[in-house]
C-alpha cells in the first residue's frame, strides 16, 4: 500500500497536483454528458466589486493580545467561467446552475509571530500563512447548497493538505443577503505539525514541551451578509467561528477552543 505520509512533502504536493488536473479534465469531458446540464453562458454585464476590509482575528496561540486587526482589499466577480471571492479565485470547469466544478487558489493557514508570543513561545520559530490551491465541488438543492473542498499547501510552507466539507444557505430580504452555512474542515498531520508542532531543537532552545501533533477535524459556523445601499455601494459582514480539537488544543502553543474572525467591508460596484 501507499503511504503518502512516508514521502517528501514536494513528492505528495505534486502528485495532488497531477490528480487535480487529471480530474478537471475528466469531468470537464463529461460535462456535456447527461448527468450534467450544459453550462451558463458567460455573463457579460457580471457586476465587478472592489472594497475594503477590516478583520479582527481571535487566534487560538497564546499570544499577548489574541486579537489581532488587519485592513485588506477584496474583490468580486463571477461570470459563470472564472470567479473572485475576496481573497478566493477560481476557474470553472462545470457550471450548469445546479452543478459547480471549480479549480481554486486561496490564501489559507494560520500565522504565528513569535514576537507577540507570551513567555517561551517567543522563542519559537515564525509560523506564516500560504497560499492553497485545489478543486471545489458544489451542489444546490431546495434546501441550500453542499460543497466540498480538497486543497494543497503550494507554497510548501507546511506541505500540508486540507478538505472541507460546508452545507451553506441564502435568505434574501429586499436590499439584504444573508448566507449562514456549518461544516467541517479537515487537516492533515503535516499541516497541524507546521502550525501547531513544537520540534526537539525548538524545545531545546526554549524549554517549550515537544509536541507532534496528528490530523484533525474541525468544526466551524459562518454567517455572512450584504447590504445593498443604491447600485454602486454596498456593506459588508462576516462572523466566523471555528473549534480547536485536541489534536491543535493540545498544543504548547495553544491556550483558546476557539478561534474567530468578524470582517466588516464596503465594495464598491462598477
Amino acid at each position: 500500500m501507499l503511504n503518502l505520509a512516508a514521502l517528501p512533502n514536494t513528492t505528495t504536493r505534486t502528485m495532488f497536483s497531477a490528480l487535480t488536473a487529471t480530474a478537471l479534465f475528466s469531468v470537464a469531458s463529461l460535462s456535456n454528458a447527461a448527468l450534467f446540464n450544459e453550462n451558463l453562458p458567460t455573463d457579460k454585464d457580471a457586476e465587478f466589486s472592489v472594497g475594503v476590509n477590516v478583520m479582527a482575528v481571535n487566534s487560538a496561540y497564546d499570544l499577548e493580545d489574541n486579537t489581532e486587526v488587519r485592513v485588506l482589499p477584496g474583490a468580486f466577480y463571477d461570470n459563470n467561467r472564472v470567479y473572485l471571492r475576496g481573497a478566493q479565485a477560481g476557474v470553472y470547469a462545470i457550471n450548469d446552475g445546479v452543478n459547480q466544478l471549480s479549480a481554486y487558489a486561496k490564501l489559507a493557514g494560520s500565522e504565528f509571530d513569535p514576537d507577540d508570543a507570551n513567555g517561551a513561545l517567543q522563542g519559537l520559530d515564525e509560523r506564516k500563512a500560504s497560499a492553497e490551491a485545489g478543486l471545489s465541488y458544489q451542489r444546490r438543492t431546495p434546501i441550500g447548497g453542499f460543497r466540498a473542498q480538497i486543497g494543497t499547501d503550494v507554497l510548501d510552507r507546511s506541505g500540508g493538505n486540507t478538505a472541507r466539507l460546508t452545507y451553506l444557505a441564502r435568505i434574501t430580504r429586499n436590499k439584504l443577503t444573508v448566507y449562514p452555512s456549518i461544516g467541517f474542515e479537515y487537516h492533515d498531520a503535516d499541516y497541524n505539525e507546521y502550525y501547531y508542532g513544537v520540534s526537539e531543537e525548538e524545545s531545546a532552545e526554549t524549554g517549550v514541551a515537544t509536541y507532534k501533533s496528528n490530523s484533525s477535524l474541525n468544526p466551524y459556523v459562518n454567517i455572512s451578509a450584504n447590504y445593498d445601499f443604491n447600485k454602486r455601494w454596498a456593506g459588508f459582514a462576516n462572523q466566523s467561528l471555528s473549534y480547536v480539537p485536541n489534536e491543535q488544543y493540545d498544543s504548547p502553543m495553544v491556550d483558546s477552543r476557539t478561534e474567530s474572525t468578524t470582517t466588516l467591508g464596503l465594495l464598491y460596484k462598477f
